[in-house]
């Protein structure tokens, strides 16, 4: 059986253009009808189109994608992915953007590690810029913590009536529950501020007067 080229696309979300990968592919040429695509996240290779390719895959096809990154994000997968199709598979690869990966170049032994080795090199680099862009989102939110940028959801607002129901619940009036659905709160939201006295105290003597 002769051997097939393939196409592979990706894109992050479905408002994502796929334009400039398949005017790649035409280009190549691969055969509109083997150009398979998915609308989904690089983080794993749980993709449907990806999957069903690679069961079509046969020794001595090809597979095309555009750039590295439209095969995957993370760069530990993709090595694996590379050796599974490469190795167990027999099938060549061909990066677009990148010569170095195509093992039609090369299919001696040279060829094999310079392929190996600039994955590799994606690798690392892929993992080292991870690590730093970590390190930078944990050194800015402490200097934002310093500056007093609070992170999270915002507090509610305390209502004004606070003070008159968590006097009613102090008297035994009214029960947390109750006085949480008369404010639209959650009880868990209410017995915190109950707990913590949010309301002045002002208030309370003057609702206790009021009662």
């Amino acid at each position: 059986m002769e051997p097939k080229v393939y196409g592979y696309i990706r894109v992050s979300t479905r408002e994502q253009n796929e334009s400039r990968q398949m005017i790649a592919m035409e280009g190549f040429p691969v055969p509109q009808q083997n150009i398979w695509m998915d609308k989904q996240s690089g983080k794993d290779f749980e993709r449907p189109a990806y999957k069903s390719m690679v069961r079509k895959l046969r020794r001595g096809d090809l597979l095309v994608v555009k750039s590295i990154d439209r095969l995957g994000r993370n760069y530990k997968e993709i090595i694996e992915q590379w050796r599974v199709l490469t190795k167990e598979k027999g099938v060549d690869i061909a990066v677009m953007d990148m010569p170095l990966l195509d093992t039609r170049r090369g299919r001696d032994l040279m060829g094999t590690f310079i392929a190996d080795v600039v994955l590799q090199l994606l690798s690392f680099v892929a993992e080292n810029e991870r690590d730093n862009i970590r390190q930078r989102q944990a050194e800015g939110i402490a200097a934002a913590r310093l500056r007093g940028v609070r992170f999270g959801r915002p507090p509610l607002p305390v209502p004004p009536e606070l003070g008159v129901w968590c006097a009613r619940v102090e008297a035994g009036e009214a029960s947390i529950r109750t006085a949480a659905r008369a404010m639209g709160v959650s009880h868990e939201t209410f017995r915190r501020w109950f707990k913590r006295r949010a309301y002045a105290p002002a208030q309370a003597d003057a609702a206790r007067t009021a009662v």
